[in-house]
């Protein structure tokens, strides 16, 4: 969506499970543990790692708690969250409570989250202890890239399918951020994304959180300030994506804002910086930033690209068959000043890295019209791309019968996600209608957005990042919440 400017962590597929599990239950009739621990490694590159402990109390209530445990290889502790966190110049590492987290009940449990370097290997800690007491050891398989709680996703006929081959919908919401904080230099991403924030979206019964996110931002430019930018950003991205994968959700990460100066028909800036949304991406950026971000996540097929938000090249001239020429080839467009990058671009440069993951593509119109998608696809040597739609009760688009005219020939033939749904006027019957017809050809949809916006100004889902829901947003979240327990 074209929405106003406004005023952690990483990667990898490698998901170790370390379960520290309880004895039998006539060993622990003897000598219950006072505590179990589950470790696990969620996140790991080249030279780092985002780790995951979860502490359960089997023994009295506690009102502070510390949890220690020793690095076995060398690894080092970089950042942590949910506790206290510190490691002195050796391997022992400790986390102890925040004022808000300090209660622990017999039975209760809290889940600690950290980033850490390794080199040469990174096995799992044996040993924990809880206030100095011993809690349970031993250490389980570490399974394969991509094996986290988030599945494997491809492309089989018009649908999205997992690793067993069952149907995958993509429902969910969009959470904005990424795409303009960084650049207008106040920050990564507009309010919180721990792992309650991302909880929260999952709790609404959603499987899938689009990403939007920024070129210049993402490739470090100097433009953008030095910690919102390059590794900064990159490594909060990551981060992002394995709470969402954390949480079973699907991450679908997006190319939103672009280089290149546009000062044509429905202009959002006259910028030549990625701080607007612009009619197509630029062959400068563009293409890098898309080989950046496939080579990051490739061996992390859970994750989705969706390879330009809102192409509007239609409204830099009135030659229709020029504009979808553009939108797929790129180059010298007509009315469009600087070279753009056509989704067969930005699609081979996502293949050039050896990635294999779903790519969707977002027709003209701001991605409301799909009329000629079919006709100038583009080639995909994988067979793993799908359609992106946006749908709001303010586009040319906005009805059953052009739904059915326009979209409903391309999800017969390839999966579609409609990226966007929304309304501006707080209420929830625009979407509800489009739900219905998304969900009677078994097609997927994403609500906009995850932020607390004045949803009477554009659609804003939520007045609190506990999940509070505004009037639209409730209509998106019991709908969900309906498709879940059915």
């Amino acid at each position: 969506m074209r929405h106003p400017p406004r005023l952690v962590l990483l990667f990898g597929g490698l998901l170790l499970a370390v379960g520290l599990l309880s004895p039998s239950p006539r060993a622990a009739a003897a000598a219950a543990p006072a505590c179990t621990v589950e470790y696990s490694v969620t996140g790991q590159w080249d030279s780092g790692f985002q780790g995951s402990v979860k502490v359960t109390n089997n023994a009295a209530a506690l009102s502070g708690w510390r949890l220690g445990f020793d690095f076995p290889a060398g690894q080092r502790l970089t950042q942590g969250w949910g506790a206290q966190w510190s490691q002195t110049s050796g391997a022992s590492v400790s986390a102890a409570n925040e004022s808000w987290n300090g209660t622990l009940a017999t039975g209760a449990g809290v889940t600690l989250g950290f980033l850490a370097s390794w080199s040469g290997a990174n096995p799992a800690p044996t040993s924990f202890t809880l206030n100095g007491v011993a809690c349970n050891g031993g250490s389980g398989p570490s399974q394969p890239p991509g094996s986290g709680a988030a599945p494997a996703l491809k492309v089989s006929g018009n649908q999205l399918v997992d690793a067993s081959g069952a149907t995958r919908r993509l429902l969910g919401v969009n959470r904005s951020g990424g795409e303009f904080l960084c650049v207008q230099g106040y920050g990564i991403f507009d309010g919180p994304v721990d792992d309650a924030a991302i909880k929260a979206i999952a709790d609404w019964g959603a499987n899938t959180v689009r990403i939007p996110l920024n070129e210049e931002c993402w490739l470090g430019l100097d433009n953008v300030k030095s910690p919102y930018g390059g590794a900064d950003y990159i490594a909060a991205v990551q981060g992002l994506v394995r709470r969402v994968e954390a949480h079973g959700m699907t991450p679908l990460v997006e190319l939103h804002w672009s280089h290149g100066v546009y000062t044509g028909n429905s202009s959002a800036c006259p910028d030549v910086h990625a701080t607007c949304q612009k009619p197509m991406p630029d062959a400068q950026y563009a293409p890098a930033f898309w080989s950046g971000v496939a080579g990051t996540f490739k061996s992390d097929p859970a994750v989705v690209f969706d390879l330009f938000n809102e192409p509007y090249p239609d409204r830099a001239t009135s030659d229709t068959a020029a504009a979808w020429r553009c939108w797929r080839d790129g180059g010298a467009c007509p009315g469009i000043g600087y070279e753009v990058a056509g989704m067969q671009d930005l699609l081979d440069a996502v293949r050039g890295t050896g990635a294999t993951n779903p790519v969707l593509a977002g027709g003209l119109a701001y991605a409301n019209d799909l009329s000629q998608w079919l006709t100038y696809q583009p080639h995909d040597p994988t067979g793993n791309l799908g359609a992106a739609w946006h749908g709001y009760n303010f586009n040319s688009c906005a009805v059953e019968s052009c739904w059915s005219s326009t979209l409903a020939p391309v999800l017969a033939r390839v999966p579609l996600v409609a990226g966007e749904i929304g309304e501006n006027d707080c209420g929830h019957s625009y979407i509800d209608r489009a739900m219905a017809w998304l969900d009677a050809r078994g097609a997927s949809y994403l609500g906009w957005t995850w932020n607390t916006w004045d949803c009477s100004a554009g659609p804003a889902l939520i007045t609190s990042y506990d999940g509070t829901a505004t009037p639209y947003g409730a209509g998106l979240r019991d709908h969900l919440r309906a498709l879940t327990s059915s």
